[in-house]
């Protein structure tokens, strides 16, 4: 039999772990392929590659991101290929299969849950006697049109389950792809949001076999491995364990893991901020809401005052990237409990905040129980909330104009000092901020537009003079001073209108050039000549001493010089600050 295992992942630099654990499951008995395509990939495009393969046999990994893009290269495949057996699993499917099967026909099974030994067995009664009633986990269509769903199959002993990380077909691309990997499977908590809540139990990965893995994938170039385990921290001695692994082996690369802080003990966040290097460690933690009534409904336990010690620990250690999710939807959290959730959480200082809405996942009790709450969501994935008995669609709208500028502005860091001034000192909360200037955004009609780097600078000018904020002069050094300082190389704009006129450049480089120990602590080793200054440098007179500001927090107005270098070798842009007075500029 010709066997292919396929998926459309969210972007090409992903991988699907699950297609790795089914063809590695699979053999010897079984030579499976592995086709990976992407979302926005053309479905045409899909089916020819496909179909080109002349396969007996395709099974399409499910998710949310993917389902609605795959249901169209199934029914073509079809057309095209009667004969052919179509095999879906994942997590989107493996809920209300009876609707599935009926709303698309051309689906002949599906694998509910862990699937490698149902699909497994499912291979050896297609080539054999199609006994599809003995195989466990397995759902498909009769003969007769009914749709039959077998018990479920017994979880795996993971023990026996071969490695999916060393196909020759992958190592070749780990440097440019995330790997993503689990040491353990299952979660302790009952969250009702979530699809992990359905599964009971953990069960874990031998640790000495993991290590062997891990070694191999960073021998062989991977950059960066996400771990997919539910809560990596649940099994304390095994996280650590593994923590100190992977310092004394990282070789350079990354490793993500998702979190539950509220359970970290202070001891460990102490051992990583001593020992582990910096910028190898992404920590991925989901607060979700800090509404304790919030919580209880979805049979969350959180406690979010040891929560904010493991964040500020870990955020005051320096080593570690910190990613937090909220999901704005939960039952009873109304406008403005999420503000307060928002706020709780932003001040916290994540270099990273997704703000996401509740997705009403197939199987997952906040779904059972909509109506308990009113809620209205999507009918098709990713089945996100529209409202509910206390969050209107109007609040949810607004929200999402939230959700927007923070991703432009505070996740993608292109002026860290300038929110972290606004959000601190300018508005009523950072919620507030975001919510003004989103609100904003879309009164101008901005969010329809495309976005260069000098145009987001320019946006948020606009608000911020519009809305007369206090201290809009020095907000706008502070702007100044985050557009330089976000180029590898000189900027050919700026986003500001009155640039500096020529003269009192020319001015400023040649009283540079000659005396610059009397300008800025560091600028004469250096060594820059006129061509050197005016070919790699931008400056602009600012009216407060911003070196001033970041060495004590004070503002103090003073007519300054900032002129940052773009170092031609290292592509690092180096920032001076000195005074501007009549000897060094004459009368310009």
């Amino acid at each position: 039999m010709n066997i292919i295992v396929s998926t459309l992942n969210a972007k090409y630099i992903h991988t699907c772990l699950a297609l790795r654990y089914l063809k590695s499951y699979a053999q010897p008995e079984f030579e499976v392929q592995m086709k990976e395509f992407t979302i926005k990939d053309p479905a045409m495009n899909i089916v020819t590659e496909l179909h080109s393969l002349q396969p007996d046999i395709i099974g399409f990994s499910c998710y949310i991101w993917n389902i609605e893009q795959t249901i169209p290269v199934i029914q073509m495949l079809k057309k095209v290929h009667p004969d052919l057996k179509i095999v879906l699993g994942g997590p989107e499917v493996s809920y209300d299969v009876e609707y599935w099967f009926e709303r698309v026909p051309e689906i002949d099974f599906i694998v509910v849950g862990e699937g490698e030994d149902t699909f497994k067995q499912l291979l050896q009664e297609v080539q054999s006697e199609q006994k599809y009633h003995m195989v466990f986990g397995l759902a498909y269509r009769h003969k007769n049109g009914d749709v039959i769903v077998n018990p479920p199959r017994p979880k795996l002993d993971l023990k026996e389950v071969p490695s999916p990380f060393r196909f020759e077909e992958d190592t070749q691309h780990l440097a440019k792809r995330i790997t993503y990997i689990e040491t353990s499977r299952g979660c302790p908590f009952s969250c009702q949001f979530c699809l992990s809540s359905i599964e009971v139990g953990v069960r874990y990965f031998d640790i000495e076999r993991m290590k062997e893995e891990i070694l191999f994938l960073i021998e062989n170039g991977a950059k960066l491995i996400k771990f997919v385990d539910r809560t990596f921290n649940i099994k304390r001695d095994y996280a650590m364990e593994m923590f100190d692994f992977l310092i004394k082996n990282h070789q350079g690369c990354v490793f993500q893991f998702e979190i539950t802080a509220d359970i970290m003990r202070p001891e460990v966040i102490t051992f990583l901020n001593e020992h582990a290097p910096p910028g190898v460690f992404r920590f991925e933690i989901g607060v979700q809401s800090t509404n304790d009534a919030t919580n209880e409904r979805v049979q969350r336990k959180q406690n979010f005052k040891k929560l904010k010690r493991t964040v500020e620990m870990v955020r005051d250690g320096g080593k570690i990237t910190q990613h937090l999710d909220l999901i704005a939807g939960l039952p009873e959290e109304n406008y403005d409990s999420f503000r307060k959730t928002f706020n709780d959480v932003f001040t916290l200082g994540p270099e990273e905040l997704q703000l996401g809405f509740l997705k009403m996942l197939r199987g997952t009790g906040v779904r059972l129980r909509a109506a308990e709450h009113d809620y209205v969501y999507m009918d098709q994935a990713p089945y996100e909330i529209l409202s509910n008995n206390v969050l209107p669609f109007e609040d949810i709208v607004r929200i999402k104009r939230v959700e927007d500028v923070l991703e432009k502005y505070w996740n993608d860091h292109r002026m860290d000092h300038t929110i972290q001034y606004i959000t601190q000192q300018t508005f009523s909360s950072p919620f507030d901020f975001f919510q003004s200037f989103g609100d904003y955004w879309e009164e101008k009609g901005w969010s329809k537009i495309g976005h260069q780097l000098e145009h987001l600078f320019q946006r948020l000018d606009d608000f911020l003079f519009t809305s007369n904020v206090p201290q809009y002069d020095f907000i706008k050094s502070l702007m100044k001073y985050d557009f330089f300082m976000h180029h590898k190389h000189k900027p050919r704009k700026i986003w500001w209108h009155h640039e500096m006129d020529k003269s009192t450049r020319k001015q400023l480089i040649r009283a540079i050039s000659e005396n610059p120990e009397h300008c800025a602590q560091g600028l004469q080793r250096l060594e820059l000549n006129e061509q050197a200054l005016q070919k790699h440098t931008m400056m602009d007179i600012i009216p407060y001493d911003l070196g001033q500001y970041f060495k004590t927090g004070q503002i103090q107005q003073s007519a300054t010089c900032l002129m940052v270098y773009y170092n031609p070798k290292t592509q690092q842009p180096t920032s001076f600050f000195f005074p501007v007075s009549e000897p060094l500029i004459g009368t310009a």
